[in-house]
């Protein structure tokens, strides 16, 4: 593969990058963090849009590191490199650009043969899809018009791309709006370049009524896949209730914790509910999040109102025949009174529940920009202690000219040999999809290697 550089990036100006003992400054606390990672210099790839935070995505090969994301014109823009040169990077613009919308955000994989695939800038449009041939040149990246089916393909959101037991590509989306959407899995066969559904029917129907917002799947220690999802009425965030769970060890065939098969499409009446949390509760979609402890049990992290009307963390987790949630936080006078549509600026993000010291679980969690650790028994699920730490975003906005009113945005991937490749870019935050009063200037993009991996 060749790699000179197609489309150049519009370097204008060096990057004000902070010296690396302000970065040192902000090691977290934990006491289950590892060491930090000798420090590299960062790699600044590219200047990008700023108006508002919408995902970019990174993945690696055996070969090859891939960034695709929105440039200073809010063009998609994908951008690749050697994983042993950063001064070779490639960069290549496909025809799509991004309005306000946060939902819009960018899926990206490489197939096993080597075939780029990129999904990006969706929220209820038709499919927006490239795909390049398998030598993974991002030169050869063409739009597909039509995956597997069209009359499913005029109203998608939420692209996800991952990999089913067999190492086979599979694409997700849901078909429909918020309130009235199904989901939708297809499958990728390199042989042919053809995709096809990979299951006979959506794996939820809202029957018109309302949608499911999943989380997942996620593939677990047991080789099971664990997806959690709330149901959603109507538009409005606070419409969100029955925070519910379903598993498969294939993706197609799927069941209920207690091995109760689940007939596609799942309807509400026959999800397995783990907490009835009510219509206005305080549960939010994309804060429902699978996690494990150290026996391989899965959990899920949410949160919802508490008795008086705080908004606390929850932990779930399969105990025996039945699900056991206990609240792990104790805040008191704070209530994240969440409402109305479109992307909002979240008070509040969490993370699945991991191993931590023996007989323990660390439940990651950001509260107000604050990164916050929660330190639970792991048989009980009693809280320990909730200590503050320091999170990737302020480990990478210390290294970087992020203006005031901006948020740092990250992403994370683990390469071949093990490295942790960090890409944080500056934005506004979202703005409930609408445009923002004036247009900021744009952000530098910028890649790490030596953040090590964690949470947001």
């Amino acid at each position: 593969m060749r790699h000179a550089s197609s489309v150049r990036p519009h370097h204008h100006r060096r990057p004000r990058l902070l010296g690396l003992v302000a970065a040192a400054l902000l090691l977290t606390t934990s006491a289950s963090a590892q060491p930090a990672p000798e420090a590299i210099d960062p790699e600044a790839i590219d200047k990008v849009w700023a108006g508002h935070s919408a995902r970019f995505a990174m993945v690696t090969t055996k070969t090859h590191l891939y960034v695709a994301y929105y440039d200073t014109q809010r063009q998609l823009t994908v951008a690749q490199r050697p994983l042993n040169n950063p001064a070779h990077w490639v960069y290549h613009k496909v025809d799509t650009w991004l309005g306000w919308d946060s939902h819009n955000y960018i899926a990206m994989e490489v197939d096993p043969a080597g075939a780029v695939h990129v999904a990006s800038n969706m929220h209820v449009d038709p499919l927006t899809y490239f795909r390049s041939d398998p030598s993974g040149d991002i030169r050869t990246l063409k739009r597909i018009p039509v995956m597997a089916s069209t009359e499913r393909e005029s109203h998608m959101t939420y692209p996800i791309f991952l990999k089913d037991p067999a190492g086979r590509l599979v694409y997700k989306y849901r078909d429909g709006s918020s309130g009235q959407g199904n989901e939708i899995y297809n499958v990728y066969d390199e042989a042919s370049e053809t995709w096809k559904p990979l299951t006979s029917a959506p794996l939820v129907d809202g029957e018109g009524e309302r949608n499911a917002y999943f989380m997942g799947p996620v593939l677990g220690p047991d080789g099971w896949f664990h997806i959690a999802w709330v149901w959603r009425d109507t538009p409005m965030a606070d419409t969100n209730h029955d925070l519910s769970y379903a598993q498969s060890r294939n993706l197609v065939t799927w069941q209920k914790a207690d091995g109760s098969p689940l007939p596609l499409p799942i309807k509400f009446k026959d999800a397995e509910i783990v907490d009835p949390v009510p219509v206005k509760g305080g549960m939010i979609n994309n804060n429902t999040i699978i996690g494990f402890d150290a026996d391989g049990r899965v959990t899920i992290t949410y949160h919802k109102y508490d008795a008086t009307g705080n908004t606390q963390i929850w932990l779930a987790r399969r105990e025996g025949e039945a699900w056991n949630s206990r609240q792990i936080s104790d805040w008191t006078d704070y209530r994240w009174d969440f409402g109305g549509g479109g992307s909002l600026n979240s008070e509040i993000f969490v993370d699945g529940a991991r191993p931590g010291a023996p007989g323990q679980l660390i439940v990651p969690v950001m509260r107000l920009g604050q990164s916050l650790e929660f330190v639970v028994d792991a048989k009980t699920l009693r809280l320990i202690e909730e200590r503050k730490v320091a999170s990737v975003a302020e480990k990478a906005a210390a290294r970087l000219d992020v203006a005031e009113g901006q948020r740092t945005n990250t992403v994370q991937v683990t390469g071949p040999d093990g490295r942790v490749f960090t890409l944080a870019w500056p934005t506004l935050p979202p703005n409930r999809d609408l445009p923002q009063a004036k247009i900021p200037e744009p952000s530098d993009m910028v890649l790490f290697q030596d953040i090590e991996k964690g949470f947001r």
